[in-house]
């Protein structure tokens, strides 16, 4: 009999907790709007459902039945609804987890030595050694370390330029690609040089499950070639030309090579790097024969501003430098090929960053590094 009673408590309670629940109209159209999202996750299209029938007046025992979950699910879907709204049909509520193990000092005096301090006989630390001195394990360091963006295994190059016109070429050279002039055409001129034909000693091992495609160290040289290209910052496309050598003769085949390939009502505007093949004398005859040719050179150590440099290295990691040819006719056809392909789906080239904002960043980084010797 007791059982009786208790049950038949609990059944009073049930009904009385499965009044209609009062959704507004807003939050009632986001529900819906949820339920039909095809990339809704299928916990909160559950829960959405859940809500939109208790707002229908459904008890919870016919709510369980129609959506498929136990009766208390549906209790608790409604109290969370009911406590945090809308949130909780979106994602979980955070919950204590694990106390953390490790002190906010311990975990600064980390981030500092990371930073500043080198161990002895080494120059920088790992995460398997911070954990050993910290007496911490290495995951937790590896999360400080992450959480504050710190890659102490990590190490970038950089160079200054010493041209003292780089102000003034930086702002020529980035005009052009931000407004280039009307009724001309812009080409981002270079030269890769001694390209190798190489032949490996043995077939390359094809790429497994856990195991990358391997190559043998060995390989036969079968010769080198020079590739000229010039990259059309207007639409992407890519003029080349492979070469035997890199001297000043081949420079002028290949300024040949673009006036026959240029419409002659444009004007052509060439963005060249300081290499002395660019300046030499029968080059600078050649050019100003042709008054519709302006050269326009980047400041020294800066091959970052030339656009065909981004060309230079897709086509180096893309078909170059795991390629395998057999002649360095092969090579120039492969080249010639991921030519054509790249231009039959090019875009034009665009440079996002201001004269202005290069020139504030590389003074910040002078700066430091004034400050740092």
């Amino acid at each position: 009999m007791t059982f009786r009673v208790d049950s038949w408590h609990a059944d009073v309670m049930a009904n009385h907790a499965a009044q209609r629940l009062r959704v507004r109209p807003k939050v009632r159209l986001s529900l819906v709007e949820l339920t039909r999202r095809p990339t809704t996750p299928q916990r909160s299209v559950l829960r959405a459902r859940v809500i939109l029938a208790a707002a229908n007046g459904w008890s919870n025992t016919e709510i369980a039945q129609r959506v498929g979950v136990a009766r208390q699910n549906v209790v608790e879907i409604r109290r969370r609804f009911e406590e945090r709204g809308l949130e909780s049909v979106l994602g979980d509520a955070s919950r204590p987890g694990r106390p953390r193990v490790i002190s906010p000092q311990t975990a600064e005096r980390i981030v500092q030595a990371a930073m500043k301090a080198p161990p002895k006989h080494a120059t920088h630390w790992s995460s398997r050694e911070l954990a050993q001195r910290y007496g911490v394990g290495r995951t937790t360091v590896q999360e400080i370390l992450r959480a504050q963006n710190l890659q102490p295994h990590r190490v970038q190059n950089f160079k200054f330029s010493t041209d003292p016109q780089f102000a003034q070429k930086l702002r020529d050279v980035v005009g052009l690609y931000m407004n280039p002039p009307t009724s001309a055409i812009v080409l981002s001129v270079d030269e890769k040089s001694s390209v190798q034909a190489l032949d490996r000693t043995a077939p390359i091992l094809p790429l497994r499950p856990g195991i990358p495609a391997r190559q043998s160290h060995d390989y036969v040289r079968n010769g080198t070639t020079t590739l000229f290209a010039a990259l059309n910052t207007l639409n992407g496309k890519v003029l080349e030309q492979c070469l035997p050598r890199h001297r000043h003769t081949e420079f002028l085949q290949f300024l040949e090579h673009i006036d026959k390939n240029i419409p002659r009502r444009l004007d052509v505007h060439l963005i060249l790097d300081n290499y002395a093949t660019h300046k030499h004398p029968s080059v600078k005859a050649w050019l100003a024969a042709r008054p519709r040719y302006h050269v326009h050179f980047t400041p020294t150590s800066s091959s970052w501003l030339n656009a065909v440099e981004r060309f230079f290295a897709e086509i180096t990691a893309k078909r170059i430098r795991r390629g395998t040819f057999g002649s360095v006719r092969e090579l120039q056809r492969a080249i010639t090929a991921f030519v054509m392909d790249h231009n039959s789906r090019a875009k034009p080239f665009i440079w996002t960053k201001s004269a202005k904002t290069i020139l504030r960043k590389i003074t910040k980084c002078h700066a430091i590094y004034g400050s740092a010797h």
